[in-house]
């Protein structure tokens, strides 16, 4: 099957409403789409700022747990051709799941 891809959109800038905002407005989509017969979902965020890191983290891992054995991973980047490159290989890398990918444009993944 396909992979799904679902783009947040912009997110508020503080963690905390941002997680709040997310779990509100992006979550029952997140859901829906896991419900349906996709067995792949990657969910796209822009790259935020280091303290976004640890919910963004979590919800990716609890996702990719309930919905077992379909896959959920978070992409979080600004450049479209590392973000298409990573979703090419998320895509094709069926054991990886329950992933925060935050991508470095021009470098690769922060740590």
């Amino acid at each position: 099957m396909a992979q799904g891809v679902l783009e947040t959109g912009p997110l508020p800038h503080e963690a905390l409403a941002a997680a709040r905002a997310f779990h509100a407005e992006q979550l029952p989509k997140v859901t829906s789409a896991l419900a349906g017969e996709i067995d792949n979902l990657a969910i796209v965020m822009k790259c935020p700022a280091y303290d976004h890191a640890d919910w963004r983290r979590a919800i990716a891992r609890d996702l990719a747990r309930e919905y077992a054995p379909k896959r959920v991973n978070i992409v979080a980047g600004d450049a479209a051709d590392e973000i298409e490159a990573t979703l090419a290989f998320l895509d094709a890398a069926p054991g990886v799941t329950g992933h925060y990918l935050p991508l470095q444009s021009g470098g690769g993944a922060r740590v």
